[in-house]
């Protein structure tokens, strides 16, 4: 329930850091249902021949050779190389299956994003960018993707985050060792702080550097299989050892990216997008330390195969220059992050919530209307004498069920956004309405409500967010690959290159 790691796609947050996520959403392969349809009637199957089944989904030869289309054309809208054709329709076929696994797996436990939901978020990208939602439409249409596509990359977007919610981050234990070992490496970790008002009679400085250090990175992944013998593991290091000299001989990295990694972005050129620098894995961290804009790391291993990183570029966001104007602020200075390597001193209070929920889960059996349905009852229930914490024991599907639903003090920040915005409109005693999150279905009650220092407390929950940021992307990829081995596919182009029928 509670949510440590951020409520919204990565892609969404960044969008504002900087104009070129537009030109990264717009190259993403579009329309997963596109890419991923319903079985067709057999006559059509026949027709197109099937490139791949996925469990009971077909992708047929028809849809593959549309979203290679698709695919080429944003690659060379992006100048990244395009593989040869073989190496391509394979990179294409499997980005398709990892879609189809995906979808699935939201149906199955009845994950659905509305078109309100989406609204929101495409506003969100707009404002980030410092554009208007109709702005925003001209930079996607001139990107040569239809308005209709990028609504279904970010409804896309948005269920890829719902279901990284609700399946990757709770199997992601950070101990209390764990923050401890952070705060002694990291001990100037910034806390928020007013800002000091420079005297009127001072001149105005221009944007200067703040915040953390920002890096974008891309990777050419070599993936090791689990358990593999000795001999594969050294012909893996070879093959990344061999792309490395090419790379240092001049070849394009955009290029060996498409035609040769295993990461999910190879068809982006290998990029991962920008994040801060202490949000990446340490293992990235520690390899590019030294490397500027532009640079390349060594061969480097991880329990997923050898990575090789290119630095796209890093530096830091720019605090913009303020507005002249003859009247005063009309509002005091808000709080602002301290700059980097100063640490805030004194009392930090923040307004805590203690709160209990009762949690229904959606899935095929449980759709969102059932599990509304039931809550409404519930609620009745509770308006009628009933205790909030014993049928919270009875009904409850979240762990806090056996304590009556008691998530003990909440600070903000610290549940999903749904959930929090939901339980600050409440006053002590009052239960919501419905609310529907990520994880399901909620009733909310609020039990009181305190202000207390959290000066250390925001110290350990910023690191523990930093920590998750790290180990979400490896875990959302083993989540992935679990997805996989439980899932029947049948990709026929794999057996057309290893010669069997």
């Amino acid at each position: 329930m509670r949510h440590p790691a951020g409520a919204f796609s990565l892609a969404l947050v960044l969008g504002g850091l900087l104009l070129a996520p537009l030109a990264q959403a717009a190259g993403k392969p579009a329309a997963r249902a596109e890419a991923a349809a319903q079985p067709q009637a057999p006559a059509q199957q026949f027709v197109d021949g099937i490139a791949a089944i996925v469990n009971k989904q077909v992708i047929t030869l028809g849809q593959l050779a549309d979203k290679q289309a698709e695919v080429r054309r944003q690659m060379q809208q992006q100048r990244v190389p395009v593989p040869e054709d073989a190496v391509f329709k394979r990179q294409v076929l499997q980005q398709m299956i990892n879609a189809a696994l995906q979808d699935q797996e939201a149906a199955r436990v009845g994950i659905r994003v509305s078109d309100a939901q989406v609204d929101r978020a495409i506003q969100t990208v707009a404002q980030r960018n410092r554009l208007s939602v109709d702005q925003l439409r001209k930079e996607i249409l001139g990107s040569g993707m239809s308005w209709e596509q990028y609504r279904t990359e970010i409804k896309t977007q948005i269920q890829d985050d719902m279901l990284r919610q609700r399946f990757v981050e709770d199997r992601i234990s950070i101990s209390d060792s764990d923050v401890d070992a952070f705060l002694q490496t990291h001990a100037d970790m910034p806390l928020p702080q007013a800002a000091p008002q420079p005297p009127q009679e001072a001149p105005e400085p221009p944007p200067a550097p703040t915040g953390p250090e920002l890096v974008e990175l891309a990777q050419i992944l070599i993936e090791v299989p689990d358990y593999a013998a000795n001999a594969v593991v050294a012909e893996k290091r070879k093959q990344a050892e061999a792309i490395l000299a090419k790379l240092k001989a001049g070849a394009d990295f955009a290029g060996l990216a498409a035609s040769s990694s295993n990461g999910p972005q190879a068809l982006q050129g290998g990029d991962m997008g920008i994040r801060p620098l202490k949000d990446w894995p340490d293992l990235f961290v520690q390899a590019i330390a030294d490397t500027p804009a532009g640079g390349i790391s060594s061969v480097l291993q991880s329990g997923r195969g050898f990575h090789i990183l290119k630095v796209v570029r890093r530096g830091y966001a720019q605090r913009p220059a303020p507005r002249k104007s003859a009247q005063p602020p009309a509002a005091p200075p808000q709080p602002a992050p301290a700059p980097a390597g100063q640490a805030h001193t004194g009392p930090m209070m923040v307004t805590q919530t203690h709160a209990r929920h009762i949690l229904i889960k959606t899935s095929k059996v449980t759709d969102d209307d059932k599990a509304r349905s039931t809550l409404e009852s519930l609620r009745r229930r509770i308006e009628h004498g009933e205790s909030f914490a014993e049928l919270a024991k009875r009904y409850s599907q979240d762990a806090s069920a056996p304590q009556g639903g008691d998530l003990g003090w909440l600070s903000p920040g610290e549940t999903v956004p749904a959930f929090e915005q939901a339980m600050n409109a409440l006053q002590d005693g009052q239960v919501s309405e419905p609310v529907k999150s990520p994880f399901g279905w909620h009733l909310i009650q609020v039990e009181g409500r305190r202000t207390k220092n959290m000066e250390q407390e925001f110290r350990r929950m910023q690191a523990r967010r930093e920590l998750m940021q790290r180990r979400i992307g490896p875990a959302y990829e083993d989540w992935l690959d679990q997805l996989r081995s439980q899932a029947y596919i049948d990709n026929r182009l794999e057996h057309t290159r290893s010669g069997t029928q």
